[in-house]
């Protein structure tokens, strides 16, 4: 299979990792609190890709990894996961996974825009339509009012309007994504040309994102909270599934993705997430889905596309 299929093919897969994940995640967040669920999580993934290295690599940890792949990747693992993440859970509880996953359409023109400044890339004509048409896309959505008998415990259905904290978490998270993907891309190439392992790289970036939430639970206090949440089966089970979809392999596919394709074509498939989610939210939370939920869906997807087209 030729390498630029591949990646596009491991970036559509990280996308239905996400919607997977960021269902887990939403339902075991409003059971224990999302800092919990974050660290949690976070361990839980670190398991699997101890395991995976063990079995693959044959070590726990990628100790022979130079110096400065480290620095990078775990760089990349505290812009990503801890400040990403962080803000996107938040997000999760005020105002859901579908409308947040929406707003992380912004990811791939985000790390457009921060290559034509860092890393001195030309945008083309159509590429800056192509984010415009995405703006416009999310735009359309978060700005719809929403009305209807309160429900308990789900803060989007509950509210007239959208949260705007909410929505500028999202944005914050789809920074933290665009940026810890960039990141990692140029931590994962060793100084001697060759590539590390994807799922080596997501474990370096792990390590640095539970060491970011470690820090931020005992200056908050929240530790009781977080052993209140291992006690609870059903939110266990949720993140169990969530680690897996999640941080285990929808980020190993997507860092293995950027390997092969440009991070700004992975991540544009990856935001196809959105369209995914409908069906979803249709048929199983049994939503209700406005027309312009949809067309807002469809036209931001649409945006990133002309982006990738770029």
């Amino acid at each position: 299979m030729p390498d630029p299929l591949l990646g596009q093919l491991l970036a559509l897969g990280t996308a239905f990792c996400w919607v997977v994940s960021s269902v887990s995640f939403e339902q075991a967040g409003r059971r224990i609190g999302s800092v919990s669920v974050n660290l949690i999580r976070l361990c839980m993934a670190l398991l699997m890709l101890s395991a995976y290295g063990v079995i693959r690599l044959g070590q726990a940890l990628p100790l022979e990894v130079d110096a400065n792949a480290w620095m990078w990747l775990l760089l990349s693992g505290l812009v990503g996961f801890f400040i990403g993440d962080l803000a996107l859970f938040r997000a999760f509880l005020l105002i859901g996974a579908r409308l947040s996953m929406l707003i992380m359409a912004l990811a791939p023109p985000m790390a457009a825009a921060a290559g034509w400044l860092f890393l001195d890339e030309r945008i083309a004509p159509l590429g800056v339509l192509g984010m415009i048409v995405t703006l416009g896309g999310v735009g359309w959505v978060v700005s719809e009012r929403r009305a209807g008998p309160r429900e308990a415990g789900h803060v989007p259905r509950a509210a007239q309007h959208v949260s705007r904290e909410g929505v500028v978490l999202a944005v914050i998270a789809a920074a933290g994504q665009a940026g810890g993907v960039l990141l990692g891309k140029h931590g994962m190439t060793l100084r001697d040309g060759s590539q590390l392992d994807p799922f080596a790289a997501t474990q370096i970036r792990v390590l640095a994102g539970i060491a970011g939430f470690a820090l931020l639970v005992s200056f908050t206090g929240f530790w009781p909270k977080v052993l209140h949440g291992l006690r609870d089966l059903r939110a266990m089970g949720l993140m169990l599934v969530g680690a897996l979809a999640g941080p285990f392999l929808g980020v190993s596919l997507v860092m293995w993705s950027v390997q092969l394709i440009p991070s700004g074509v992975a991540q544009t498939l990856v935001a196809t997430v959105p369209v995914l989610m409908l069906p979803y939210a249709v048929f199983v939370a049994r939503e209700r889905v406005s027309r312009r939920a949809v067309s807002g869906a469809v036209v931001a997807v649409a945006g990133v596309a002309l982006l990738m087209l770029s």
